[in-house]
């Protein structure tokens, strides 16, 4: 589920919005009474994926971190439920798209906008590193797949960190294991393509990569295998700026 159908629980599924590995987003809306409507996004795990319970986990895992979040520039996990069987989440949906898409629809920001962009995803990531479990113990939460396809812009300008489903807390037992890779090879940080525990710093380090690649036009790390990108990488010497495209 939802493969085809045309509903989940509450919500009347009226696009898909983007796909992974694991999951699908869709547009969809929730009704109430005296015709009240909202449009809402709704991430399922993929209807061949839905009775893996490995991954039915991840995804309840993601619902509680999600509502132990709360800013401006994070998007929101408003719901968790369970249809047929299936658990979905109910998230924020931010009408702009992500800045993959607009970056590929010939829409790239200007160099004033990208700055913008980057500082609010930095408010994002400083809040994010810096949230503590319930005794106020900092759990140490790195987001691991800072990307242009994860970050979401509104009509009305905000700018919103997307997926907490890559988000793993260093500090909790069995949270990180260094052998998994998540995310695109060319926006991972030297010690995430070697298998290393991952900090604060490594988001840090992609949120530059995705900066970068906003002000040349181009991605600084890309080889033409991912083995040559992960060595890129690796060596962190990202062309220089003025190398900038066109």
């Amino acid at each position: 589920m939802p493969s085809g159908a045309s509903s989940i629980g509450p919500y009347r599924l009226l696009a898909r919005l983007g796909a992974g590995g694991m999951a699908e987003v869709y547009l969809a809306r929730a009704s109430g009474a005296s015709g009240f409507e909202k449009r809402v996004a709704v991430k399922v795990l993929r209807a061949e994926l839905a009775d893996d319970p490995k991954l039915t986990r991840s995804l309840i895992e993601e619902a509680r971190l999600g509502a132990r979040l709360s800013h401006r520039n994070l998007v929101s996990v408003q719901d968790l439920g369970v249809a047929d069987g299936s658990y979905y989440l109910r998230l924020d949906y931010v009408d702009g798209g992500d800045l993959r898409r607009l970056c590929a629809a010939g829409e790239r920001p200007d160099a004033a906008l990208a700055l913008l962009i980057a500082e609010e995803i930095a408010s994002a990531l400083e809040y994010l590193h810096a949230v503590g479990d319930e005794q106020g113990r900092p759990l140490g939460l790195v987001h691991r797949d800072v990307s242009p396809t994860n970050i979401l812009l509104s009509r009305q300008g905000d700018v919103k960190l997307a997926d907490y489903g890559v988000v793993k807390a260093t500090a909790l037992k069995d949270a990180t294991r260094a052998n998994v890779r998540k995310g695109k090879y060319a926006y991972m940080s030297p010690e995430q393509v070697e298998g290393r525990p991952l900090t604060a710093a490594s988001d840090q380090f992609t949120l530059g990569v995705t900066l970068a690649e906003l002000l040349r036009g181009s991605r600084p790390f890309e080889g033409e295998t991912p083995h040559q990108t992960m060595e890129l990488v690796r060596a962190a010497a990202p062309p220089q700026l003025a190398e900038q495209d066109g």
